[in-house]
């Protein structure tokens, strides 16, 4: 079988292999993922906008995709790479290949890459760009496209809903009002079983926007990309803190510090995947958690803001939540509704009731 497929990144490596899914050319960051499962939650979370995701799990594609468990209608990641893609899947729940989906979706993939190679390099050298593209382009001209495609800046505007729009829950106890910067649909399965009718609203909405809802409490979603590539967002939070009961998830996180006047910082190859073990530093306790980020917040600038960490990464240190009990503000850097994935951390939609609940009663 003669390879098709290939990629090329901005540091002249290549790597070949053979085509599946959209037969088209991409300009992405590449990242990696050690998840062992999920492979469909993964291509349909918002946050792989403009990223190739190489998956560390050999086997990718062998139970098929099911149709509850897009975590968005539409996907948008940019490409995936696997060692060996299975296009008979197995699962009695499986109603589509993942290739025909990427097929329908346009997201090119590549099979039959080295992906432990491809995966050690990121670690050592960090995310860059890769082009995915067919074996007849050259590396002058994959290198030359790779420069000549600007750095996308609009991921959480690609992805946000473009209305409000309501996802009700059963038995309605509380009324949340939903930051969309590209929400994983968990999230709102999550609210909407603990009694939160939500009312999701674009990334743009203003504070006057969402102070007209009379909500119970305010959360801020996960999403793509830079946070400081979100200023209205940000300035949205700074207005309401104090006001709300505000819950942050992922990006959410990084715009609540960032709005308390934190910084955040571009990791070397981010985290992806579900076993990093975080610490609670509240209850001394380890979580292993899911997760999905390439910037994190500085531990050295929230020294002057009122958040004080109350996650941190075993791994490598890094902050992975922060709060203020007098704002009744907290967020996490982590998914505690990671589906599939590990369930330690749920207890902080648990946390976010109970906040809401106590400040109905103030």
């Amino acid at each position: 079988m003669v390879y098709n497929r290939k990629l090329i990144l901005e540091d002249g490596q290549e790597y070949y292999g053979y085509a599946f899914g959209a037969d088209s050319e991409r300009v992405c960051e590449i990242v990696f993922n050690t998840s062992m499962v999920g492979y469909q939650e993964i291509i349909s979370d918002p946050s792989y906008t403009y990223q190739a995701v190489v998956m560390t799990y050999p086997l990718i594609g062998n139970y098929g995709m099911a149709d509850d468990d897009y975590e968005t209608k539409t996907p948008t990641i940019g490409g995936l790479i696997v060692r060996e893609y299975n296009d008979e899947p197995s699962n009695f729940r499986s109603a589509a290949t993942l290739g025909e989906v990427m097929k329908q979706y346009g997201i090119p993939g590549i099979y039959g890459v080295d992906t432990r190679k491809l995966t050690r390099s990121i670690r050592d050298h960090g995310s860059r760009r890769v082009l995915i593209t067919d074996t007849g382009t050259s590396l002058e001209d994959g290198l030359k496209r790779i420069a000549e495609t600007p750095i996308p800046r609009d991921a959480v505007a690609k992805v946000s809903c473009r209305e409000r729009w309501i996802s009700p829950a059963a038995s309605e106890k509380f009324h949340v009002a939903a930051i969309d910067c590209g929400m994983k649909l968990n999230i709102l399965r999550s609210l909407n079983v603990r009694g939160c009718r939500v009312t999701v609203l674009p990334w743009n909405t203003t504070a006057e926007q969402i102070e007209a809802l009379r909500p119970d409490g305010i959360f801020i979603s996960n999403g793509p990309g830079d946070p400081t590539d979100v200023p209205q967002t940000i300035a949205a939070i700074k207005a309401l803190l104090g006001r709300y009961p505000i819950f942050g998830i992922c990006l959410g996180h990084q715009i609540i510090s960032l709005a308390c006047g934190a910084k955040t910082y571009k990791l070397k190859f981010g985290h992806r995947g579900g076993n990093h073990p975080v610490r609670n530093l509240e209850t001394g306790k380890i979580e292993i958690t899911s997760q999905n980020h390439s910037y994190a917040v500085d531990a050295e600038s929230l020294k002057g803001t009122s958040l004080t960490p109350t996650h941190i990464n075993l791994l490598d240190g890094t902050i992975e939540g922060v709060k203020c009990a007098a704002d009744r503000v907290f967020s996490v850097q982590y998914h505690p509704e990671s589906a599939p994935g590990p369930q330690d951390s749920a207890y902080l939609f648990d946390q976010f009731i109970a906040m809401m609940e106590e400040n109905s009663h103030a």
